[in-house]
């Protein structure tokens, strides 16, 4: 796991080597064992290295092709790269890293080499034969990558703060991002929150020769959606799932350095240790955030699972005031602004305390396995999508008191699906997500696009061809937008502020184009994700499994209004000073929030703190 970085120049001109060096300097957290750049025409390339695989000095980049011909940064890991290595027979391999399996692979297959890989990566390769530079990222787009272009220059790299370095990309936001911000607490890609600065799909390739730039889909979601299991039965598909879990389990075990897994209790944690725990020949290292709270308390059920497989466990007592300590550094570390970033950041800073380098996560869990409420409430707005043949007058009357049964922002979302001209799952979908609704965002905004909305878009966007089943339609939908976007945006930037790497077994390739082709029957949530738990067998007991869904809720809207009311209130002062607010509609806010509205909540304060100042960090105009 690393941090890589860019300068691609079409005329032939040698990229400043102090430009180089501040880009690298931004991404040091993300690696803190070694650093290294490489200067020739038209390039620049800069890496720092987290060691994972193969400590030995051989494994530094930027690395060499044996011929000196193909230079490689890489940001990530490749978990199969021993079985890739065996079907090359004329490389002459000198280092046990996958960072050189990948160059001797695209020797051997050109930029196909990357439907040679099953792993987490963003790597830059150049190849001083063609001067030719090529980008990808991996499948599920588990690792970062961002790029910006202007006329004859194009940078990139694994953080946004890394561009800003160089003085090229203009510090300005993205005004239609903030409205994308504020309504799902993050930006969908490939937009970010700065103008003219994107994310490189999942999936995706970039590939610049001669100044020409050309992006393509390698690996789609939906496009690669296996039709196996159409003609299997129940049976087989269990056993097949778990043997795709178990293999993609197995492959994320390889490490030169101590290792362990976030376990809360869950079912997806849970499954994670326990295939751990069966595969590996000694004790799986656990790791629990605790609370006094009982009613919060999951150590409880963690402790049921480490008891189970004799882990070697560990129970890391947080405090709220704990917590409250760490936000101003987790604000800081925030690369890209999001409303969830400060809980990745706290449970991997005391992870990484622990002496772990890399940790094994349940995050996709929910995602393929039908986790979240929105599966089981798209299979009744399904069965139920004949309301929207009723005259609209009508329907406009039922979502009208419907909504006046619920309070807030769930009541406006109720309302405004219903008020749809007819039903349309990208719309339903985009409906459930939003965190808030076009009604605020009109409201707080001067500058809007209520006509455009981002992850309705993202979703209509997906090819659900033939006979697509429901529910996969929506763990594609999930992985493309919320997931994406918010978990793995957050868990790799917090992560990897404290130099920890976390790999996710559910996210593996192999094993999502087998669920995603699994008919809607054997998955519906009739208990908590239930294909993954009977495909398990008794590998999770009963009490994991039907266990009371819980969660620690920190006490926010206590700290906003009185530990953090200082910096809140300075937050929202500056906002209201930015032409894109509307100063008066903000500042009500406020002063509501403080006086104990209840229809305005802690999480409409937060994200307004946590963008003004990530803009005060990062000196971004408007």
């Amino acid at each position: 796991m690393c941090g890589i970085a860019g300068i691609y120049f079409k005329q032939s001109l040698v990229p400043e080597m102090g430009m180089l060096q501040r880009m690298n300097i931004a991404l040091s957290h993300r690696g803190p064992d070694a650093e290294g750049t490489f200067c020739d025409n038209h390039i620049g390339l800069a890496h720092r290295r987290l060691s994972i695989i193969d400590l030995s000095e051989a494994g530094r980049q930027p690395m060499f092709s044996a011929d000196g011909n193909v230079v490689l940064i890489f940001n990530g890991e490749i978990y199969n790269f021993k079985e890739v290595k065996a079907k090359i027979d004329n490389y002459p391999f000198v280092t046990q890293t996958d960072s050189e399996v990948i160059i001797a692979a695209y020797l051997k297959w050109g930029n196909d080499c990357v439907q040679h890989f099953n792993g987490m990566f963003a790597f830059a390769l150049w190849d001083k034969r063609t001067s030719k530079l090529l980008i990808a990222r991996d499948r599920l787009g588990v690792k970062p990558l961002y790029y910006h272009q202007h006329n004859d220059t194009f940078l990139f790299a694994s953080e946004v703060r890394s561009l800003l370095t160089t003085g090229l990309v203009p510090a300005k936001l993205n005004r239609l991002a903030v409205q994308d911000y504020f309504m799902y607490q993050s930006v969908n890609a490939p937009a970010t929150i700065l103008s003219n600065v994107f994310m490189l799909m999942p999936g995706h390739t970039i590939e610049i020769t001669n100044g020409r730039i050309a992006i393509s889909k390698n690996w789609d979601i939906c496009e690669n959606k296996s039709e196996a299991a159409v003609a299997h039965d129940y049976t087989t598909i269990k056993k097949n799932v778990n043997d795709l879990f178990f293999a993609a389990v197995r492959r994320r075990l390889i490490s030169d350095v101590p290792f362990g897994a976030f376990l809360s209790g869950g079912i997806d944690s849970s499954a994670v240790v326990a295939a751990m725990s069966m595969v590996m020949n000694k004790p799986v290292k656990t790791f629990t955030i605790t609370f006094n709270e009982s009613e919060y308390n999951e150590s409880h059920y963690a402790a049921i699972i480490a008891k189970k497989y004799k882990t070697d466990h560990h129970e890391l007592r947080l405090r709220p005031e704990d917590f409250l300590h760490e936000i101003p550094r987790a604000l800081k570390a925030l690369d890209h602004p999001s409303g969830d970033g400060p809980n990745s950041y706290t449970v991997s800073k005391i992870t990484r305390a622990n002496g772990i380098t890399m940790a094994l996560s349940g995050l996709g869990g929910d995602e393929f396995f039908a986790g979240y409420p929105v599966f089981q409430r798209s299979l009744q707005l399904e069965k139920y999508k004949f309301l929207w043949k009723t005259p609209r007058f009508i329907r406009s009357r039922f979502a009208k008191l419907a909504a006046s049964r619920k309070s807030g922002v769930a009541g406006e979302k109720l309302n405004n699906l219903l008020q749809l001209k007819d039903y349309n799952f990208a719309k339903a979908f985009a409906i459930g997500r939003q965190i808030n609704t076009p009604q605020h965002i009109h409201s707080l905004l001067t500058n809007h696009d209520l006509d455009f909305d981002s992850v309705e878009a993202i979703v209509n966007n997906l090819n659900f061809r033939g006979d697509f089943p429901l529910l996969s339609k929506v763990s594609a939908a999930e992985a493309s937008t919320y997931m994406q976007n918010v978990l793995l945006r957050d868990t790799d930037q917090m992560s990897m502020a404290v130099a920890l790497e976390v790999r996710t077994p559910f996210l593996d390739y192999e094993l999502i184009a087998y669920v995603m082709g699994i008919p809607d029957k054997y998955k519906i949530p009739v208990f908590p994700k239930k294909l993954l738990v009977e495909s398990l067998g008794n590998l999770l007991p009963d009490e994991i499994v039907h266990r009371k869904k819980m969660g620690f809720v920190f006490p926010w809207q206590q700290w906003l209004r009185q530990d953090m009311k200082s910096m809140c209130q300075t937050a929202i002062e500056n906002m209201a000073q930015r032409s894109l607010f509307n100063s008066t509609y903000l500042e009500l806010m406020w002063m509501r929030f403080n006086a104990g509205d209840p229809t305005v909540r802690w999480l409409d304060i937060w994200l307004c703190v946590v963008l003004e100042n990530w803009l005060q960090e990062n000196n971004i105009n408007e």
